[in-house]
């Protein structure tokens, strides 16, 4: 006789519907959960009884224990749910489900209890199912219940468990942090809660903890974790939601190599309990070389279709696209060759331009080498022979592939190969075998930001560029490189950080570097206690000295209340503008609020465009009459 498990124990059930095993014949058993099914062949009634650990077959006999579990078989319906008394008995060779880890044996029921009804479900509770997924969000609770859906909830669990004890085990602290706190300026809006006891005041629900566990490193408590709900208002996206759950990790005296040690070590661990090897040390990829061979900055490289860079063959090529891009600095020819795609109808073909544009492209220049030796393209016209020979021996040409190429600007051009490899992988049907693990490091500092004609962060300001590229923050900021780290998992990003500026002058060459002036810049850290949070330096911050840490600790105290966001309606002369920011959408940034400010008031920037009044005091204004 098997082991009582956890689950039984305190339980209406001795068992579960998931474990019975041939060793258990002979045994008294009892079951709860839902039937599945049933099945009347006239003399016997069986039925499927199904809980969360699986499936066990249960049989009816009219001659057993006077018939009296027989006659409320007869009453039950899918989805009831019943509890059962009987013995474990073997099945026949003929009648055993290899399909089930129960089915060797099934339960002779002696005696059934339905413990309530149920009306017919509006999908079958099993896996496979086409259902759409509206429905299945509707009737959720039904939808759990199906044996996948069950899986991934047990998965996740453990998972989340062997992530806990393997940072319990390297003495991380689990601390929770508020919900209902300041807003802080992260990637997206906040969602806002307003404050009945402070009318015209409002919350921010955490986008993620970064202020509040930056104050746990200045309290001292270097290793700390949490697995954290934050929340975004942002469109929905494939791998986005509004509201979803993270393992926040913060350290305190560590450098980034020591960061990224120990979550290796964390995240073997945690694999290592779901049955799955994660070898390490883990590869550590440069960005720029990530970009330049896959496309991509979080690359699955478990399979080929690199990117190839052709610039120099197309140099001085007819074909102007090729040759204007292969001549203009910062610009490429690069292709992929999706080796099997060259024998699709040109129609298919054609519709891969559609795809390529969700990538940024403007169009898809490409040559399908047919597996009769013949080339179709609207664009070989304009190739030589040198050109054609060279592509065919670089690109590894063979009859069937497809090339397609991007030509323009570097990361652009990554950026548009790297969405077609996915997707050609995807319509190819591409195996990738195993799990591919990897660190993804050195993003740059910087982008140039069109619209604005400026330097932007390209991560945020706070982020500690690498030590060797220091000096390359006023000399050639965009070839700055920052001391960040994503971890990559077969093709997602799965996670990833960077080390922060501790360094107040290093801190305000970066801040002048995006157009900030120093009276600027302390006007915003007066605003939101955005300095203070690039000051914190969560590595590092304790080194700063007994002055520095004094300042620092009275601008962050100065700040923790709820942000006040006064009502001054009343106050302004025409309140069209103002009320969509304020009353109708609160999700409002404080930029929006200014610019709506200025509109309804006789505020204006100066000719630099920096504003004369801190948010504070337009808030206040009183326009003139």
């Amino acid at each position: 006789m098997s082991q009582t498990r956890p689950i039984d124990e305190h339980s209406m059930h001795t068992r579960t519907c998931g474990e019975l095993r041939f060793e258990n014949v002979g045994e008294e058993v009892t079951l709860t959960g839902w039937v599945s099914r049933r099945r009347d062949h006239g003399g016997l009634i069986f039925c499927d009884l199904r809980d969360r650990e699986g499936i066990t077959q249960l049989t009816f006999d009219p001659e057993h224990s006077d018939g009296d579990a027989f006659k409320i078989a007869e009453t039950m319906r899918p989805e009831w749910p019943i509890k059962i008394h009987g013995v474990v008995r073997a099945r026949g060779e003929e009648t055993t489900n290899t399909k089930l880890a129960t089915g060797e044996i099934e339960v002779l029921t002696d005696h059934a209890e339905v413990l309530n009804t149920s009306v017919t479900p509006p999908f079958q509770i099993e896996d496979g199912i086409e259902t759409s997924e509206d429905t299945r969000l509707r009737y959720r609770y039904l939808d759990l219940r199906r044996p996948e859906m069950m899986a991934n909830l047990k998965l996740r669990s453990d998972f989340t468990f062997a992530i806990r004890e393997a940072l319990h085990n390297r003495e991380f602290m689990e601390v929770e942090t508020p919900s209902l706190f300041k807003s802080t300026p992260e990637g997206a809006r906040d969602f806002i809660v307003p404050s009945r006891i402070q009318p015209g005041n409002f919350y921010a629900l955490p986008q993620s903890p970064q202020l509040l566990k930056q104050l746990l490193m200045v309290g001292g408590v270097e290793r700390y974790y949490q697995v954290a709900k934050c929340f975004r208002d942002e469109d929905l996206r494939a791998d986005r939601q509004p509201e979803f759950t993270q393992v926040d990790i913060e350290m305190s005296f560590v450098d980034q190599n020591d960061v990224m040690s120990v979550l290796e070590e964390v995240l073997a661990d945690a694999f290592g309990r779901m049955g799955v090897e994660m070898p390490t040390p883990l590869r550590r990829m440069n960005y720029w070389d990530a970009m330049d061979t896959y496309g991509s900055d979080k690359p699955d490289t478990r399979y080929g279709m690199h990117l190839v860079d052709l610039t120099d063959i197309f140099a001085n090529s007819k074909f102007k696209v090729f040759a204007t891009a292969a001549n203009e600095e910062g610009s490429v020819v690069k292709a992929i060759n999706a080796k099997g795609a060259g024998a699709w109808a040109r129609a298919k073909i054609d519709k891969l331009a559609g795809v390529a544009s969700t990538f940024g492209a403007k169009g898809l220049a490409w040559i399908a080498f047919r597996e009769d030796g013949s080339i179709n393209s609207p664009i070989v016209k304009f190739f030589s022979d040198e050109e054609m020979a060279a592509l065919r021996e670089r690109m590894d040409v063979e009859p069937g592939d497809l090339v397609m190429f991007a030509a323009g600007p570097r990361l652009l051009s990554d950026e548009i190969l790297g969405g077609m490899r996915s997707h050609m992988a995807n319509a190819l049907e591409i195996k990738r075998e195993g799990h591919d693990f990897l660190w993804v490091v050195n993003f740059p500092l910087f982008h140039w930001d069109e619209d604005r004609k400026a330097y932007a962060a390209e991560h945020q300001p706070f982020t500690l560029p690498t030590e060797t590229d220091i000096a390359k923050i006023e000399a050639d900021p965009l070839a700055a490189g920052s001391c960040t780290y994503d971890f990559v998992m077969d093709g997602f990003e799965a996670g990833g950080g960077g080390m922060r500026i501790h360094n107040a002058e290093m801190q305000m060459s970066m801040l002048k570097l995006l157009g900030f002036t120093e009276e600027r810049a302390q006007e915003r850290a007066n605003q939101d206690a955005c300095l203070a949070r690039a000051l914190e330096a969560p590595c590092d911050l304790l080194l700063l000295d007994e002055a520095q840490r004094a300042k620092l600790i009275e601008v962050i105290l100065g700040y923790q209340k709820v942000q006040q966001y006064r009502n001054q309606i009343n106050h302004a002369s025409d309140t069209v503008g103002l009320l969509p920011l304020t009353v109708r959408d609160v999700r409002a940034t404080l930029e929006e609020i200014c610019t709506a400010l200025d509109a309804i008031t006789d505020l204006k920037p100066n000719s630099n465009g920096v504003h004369r009044l801190s948010l504070t005091e337009r808030l206040s204004y009183v326009p003139a009459q």
